[in-house]
């Protein structure tokens, strides 16, 4: 196994960055087709989410797959290799697995515990698998992910660490008080008819908003989302046009914006018409300073636990000492901006009367955020299934050559059955039978014990070599054991849940 993953997440990157990294669906597309181009890489697929952005390969080379792709990321993102590489984080083979199951239970989450993850983890896989980028290490391990997903969330109480992001973000936006007396009888806006702006939808229905008003490029899919708000009890749910949009900000309360959008959906001085209030767009807060750029890409190793992490804390840092006080005064609308790239013009908080939350502001918020006893269970969780994920692996790596000793095996009964139907041709069906099932059965007998064995050894650490004895003592053809591999690869039922 030689399985390697790079990227960078709000916990190594400023939000600003990964907002510029942002990857869209051909962008993912292009990237993995390259990877597996790229000559280190045998398998590739990506894990794109709203606050990370990673490529997972089986790589043959480690120091040559970290710079390839490291180089990809870049290409693909349109940041600069040199103003992303301080941001980037490696793990490699263990660590790999451990980061992404740790990743599927909400542990590496923006809000710890938020199960969102699962769906985003089945998409990354469903990518690959139908690409075809995603091969046996890649649909084991996101098959595993997902299942010790499940298994933290059933098994812990992990779900009470923490929540969804939209939960979140409406806690930030009543900034303290009670979010369903905070949300009674207010008039909402969603922008965006996505999975994300549905869940904040049905969100603010079971929070007792007055109004939801559901704008969307594509109409069809706004009506639809009313349709199921409707069913859902929501007498006041209707959908609007994105031209609608300006007008129905002037009568809302809260606004909710998630969108695939390259560009703004609300700038400032929107926003700022639709309360008739002023607002100088020359004003400008000042920008953080680049985080220092490591001289050398094979120093990802090293700086992985402290060189990406220092340059968030400094960015965090810099964010708080720099940051323009927000607009005084009550709030009249209040704006979450769970979009990334960002719907909502950052600017929109110094606007008279406004509270913007955004995926910045959420990530400050939560950084210091309290963790519930749980999450020592799943970590231990974690750390039981990365063992038992290695031991697999290591034992699949085994069991072609296995599978091939027991071809020959077989071969050699079947030969030298024929050498004794040609010497005593005058046995009759039943002695053949009884001759045959006796010569397998000490063939059986004979092979059991070691095979049994050299899985078990080949399970433990360092047991990647016993595949490699054992074709050298039985003299086996390395393109018979490939041919087993492939076999077994092109299952159509492998890794079926």
């Amino acid at each position: 196994m030689s399985l390697l993953v790079v990227g960078l997440s709000h916990r190594s990157a400023p939000v600003s960055v990964l907002e510029r990294a942002a990857l869209a669906a051909d962008a993912r597309t292009k990237l993995l087709q390259d990877t597996l181009a790229a000559e280190p890489a045998t398998e590739a697929t990506v894990l794109a989410t709203c606050n990370r952005i990673e490529l997972y390969a089986d790589v043959d080379k480690f120091h040559a797959g970290v710079a390839e792709l490291s180089t990809l990321l870049a290409q693909h993102s349109g940041v600069g290799l040199e103003e992303l590489t301080p941001y980037l984080y490696v793990h490699y083979e263990d660590r790999a697995v451990h980061h992404l199951l740790s990743v599927a239970c909400g542990l590496d989450s923006m809000v710890v515990g938020e199960g969102q993850i699962l769906g985003q983890i089945k998409d990354a896989l469903a990518v690959g698998q139908e690409l075809h980028t995603a091969g046996r290490l890649l649909n084991d391990l996101f098959q595993q992910a997902l299942r010790v997903g499940k298994r933290a969330h059933s098994e812990t109480g992990i779900d009470r660490a923490g929540q969804s992001l939209v939960t979140f973000g409406l806690e930030q936006l009543a900034d303290g008080a009670d979010v369903d007396v905070w949300a009674a009888g207010k008039r909402a806006l969603v922008i965006g008819a996505g999975s994300m702006s549905s869940l904040a939808a049905a969100t603010l229905a079971r929070a007792g908003v007055g109004e939801i008003v559901v704008a969307n490029r594509t109409r069809a899919r706004a009506d639809r989302l009313v349709e199921i708000l409707g069913q859902a009890g929501v007498p006041t749910a209707r959908a609007v046009e994105m031209a609608g949009v300006p007008d129905e900000l002037t009568r809302a309360d809260v606004v909710v914006s998630c969108t695939g959008a390259t560009g703004l959906v609300l700038t400032a001085e929107a926003v700022a018409a639709a309360l008739g209030a002023d607002f100088d767009s020359a004003a400008q807060a000042p920008e953080a300073p680049a985080a220092a750029l490591p001289d050398e890409l094979d120093q990802h190793a090293a700086w992985v636990e402290n060189g990406s992490a220092a340059a968030a804390a400094q960015d965090r840092a810099v964010r708080r000492a720099s940051a323009r006080p927000a607009a005084t005064g009550p709030a009249r609308l209040h704006l979450l901006d769970l979009a990334m790239p960002r719907d909502i013009d950052g600017a929109a908080h110094r606007v008279a009367g406004v509270r913007l939350v955004d995926i910045e502001s959420l990530a400050e918020a939560s950084a210091d955020a309290p963790m519930a006893a749980d999450v020592d269970q799943v970590r231990t969780i974690v750390a039981d299934e990365v063992a038992a994920f290695g031991a697999a692996q290591r034992a699949a790596h085994i069991t072609p050559t296995v599978v091939a000793l027991r071809t020959m095996a077989a071969d050699v009964v079947a030969g030298e059955i024929a050498r004794l139907d040609g010497r005593l041709p005058d046995l009759d069906e039943k002695q053949r039978a009884e001759i045959t099932q006796t010569v397998r059965r000490v063939v059986d007998k004979l092979l059991h014990a070691p095979t049994v064995r050299v899985k078990q050894l080949a399970s433990e650490p360092g047991g990647a070599g016993y595949a490699d004895a054992l074709r050298e003592l039985f003299d086996l053809d390395p393109q018979t054991v490939a041919a087993v591999s492939r076999a077994d690869l092109n299952d159509p039922n492998r890794g079926r849940s």
